[in-house]
C-alpha cells in the first residue's frame, strides 16, 4: 500500500479532547503492514475512555502499571492489552492534555484490504466477512495485532490510520459504553460512537 505524504492521520489529530477524537476516528482506516501482507479496515465503532475520573477507564483514580504505562506518555500510541485470557483490544492514546492517560478503543472494522489473511488468521468457517472484525477481540487477532504492537506509534508505519472525510454527525451514533456495569454512573456517558445502519459494528 503506496502512500502519499499527508494520508496518515498526523499527532494533532489525537492531541485534542478524547471525546472528539473517538467520534472522528470513524470512517478512518487502520493498516498493519505485516510479514503475511497488508491488512485495513475502515473504522466503524469507537469508545472513549476519560482518564483517572472515567470509572471504566484502566486508569481510574490514576492507576499507572506496566500495562497502562503507555497511556501516560505520547498522543497517538497503541495501546493493547489482553483480557479474558484470549483477546488482544487496540486503543490509541488521545487527548488535549499531556500526561493525562486516555485513550479510544477501536470496537469494529469493516475490512477494506487483506480479507484473506484476516479470514485465515481468524479461521473463519462460516465464510461470512461481517464477523471477521465485528469486535474488539475479532479485529485484533484479524489485523494480527497482538502485544507485539503495544507502545508503536501509530503516525508511521507498520500500524497506522490513514485519514478520510468526516462522517456527517447525522450519521453517527451517541450511545453508552459495553461491559462496564461496575462504573457506576460512569456506564452511563454516551461515549460509544458508531456509524448509524453499518452492518460491521459489533453490536446494536
Amino acid at each position: 500500500m503506496l502512500l502519499s505524504k499527508g494520508m496518515i492521520l498526523p499527532r494533532a489529530f489525537y492531541q485534542r479532547d478524547v471525546l472528539t477524537a473517538a467520534r472522528e476516528l470513524l470512517g478512518k482506516v487502520l493498516v498493519h503492514v505485516s510479514a503475511e501482507g497488508v491488512t485495513a479496515g475502515w473504522i466503524v465503532e469507537t469508545e472513549a475512555y476519560r482518564g483517572p475520573e472515567d470509572r471504566a477507564a484502566h486508569s481510574y483514580d490514576g492507576r499507572r502499571t506496566a500495562r497502562n504505562e503507555v497511556m501516560y506518555g505520547e498522543k497517538g500510541h497503541a495501546y493493547v492489552y489482553f483480557i479474558y485470557g484470549m483477546y488482544y483490544c487496540i486503543n490509541i492514546t488521545a487527548g488535549d492534555a499531556a500526561g493525562k492517560p486516555e485513550a479510544v478503543l477501536i470496537r469494529a472494522l469493516e475490512p477494506l484490504e487483506g480479507e484473506e489473511i484476516m479470514a485465515s488468521r481468524r479461521k473463519a468457517v462460516d465464510g461470512k466477512k461481517v464477523s471477521l472484525t465485528n469486535g474488539p477481540g475479532k479485529l485484533c487477532m484479524a489485523m494480527g495485532i497482538t502485544k507485539k504492537q503495544n507502545k508503536l506509534d501509530v503516525t508511521y508505519p507498520p500500524l497506522y490510520i490513514k485519514d478520510e472525510p468526516v462522517i456527517c454527525s447525522k450519521e453517527v451514533v451517541d450511545t453508552t459504553r459495553i461491559g462496564i456495569d461496575y462504573a457506576e454512573k460512569w456506564k452511563d456517558k454516551l461515549w460509544r460512537f458508531y456509524i448509524k445502519g453499518n452492518k460491521f459494528i459489533s453490536v446494536e
